[in-house]
């Protein structure tokens, strides 16, 4: 597994784009989606949502639901890779301004 601060931005360069799953913590909680250069498609417990993806760094990344139905779903949500595998990385992730934190692990699946 490669640290974030190695500088190695070549192999995160893959998990920009494709099909992925990702597993939260301990839980056995997953999600499924598909992401573009600039959307994510979600799909978690048999709910789909749409994300505008803004990357901020190779290793950070911002979500904002594109259609919010609360004012949670109008916070952008944070996500830091941690670390990175061939095909997996680790994040931590935290709603904008919050003290609430998700750490887990995203798959690709495709491209």
């Amino acid at each position: 597994m490669v640290s974030c601060s190695s500088g190695n931005s070549t192999d995160i360069l893959s998990f920009k784009t494709g099909s992925f799953k990702t597993y939260l913590g301990e839980r056995k909680d997953s999600s499924s989606f598909y992401r573009t250069e600039k959307f994510q498609i979600e799909s978690y417990r048999n709910q789909v949502d749409t994300f505008d993806i803004h990357w901020k760094s190779n290793f950070e990344y911002e979500l904002r639901k594109v259609n919010p139905t609360s004012k949670l779903d109008s916070i952008p949500f944070v996500v830091k890779i941690t670390a990175i595998k061939e095909n997996y990385y680790k994040f931590k992730g935290a709603y904008l301004g919050s003290n609430f934190k998700q750490e887990g692990t995203t798959y690709k699946l495709s491209e």
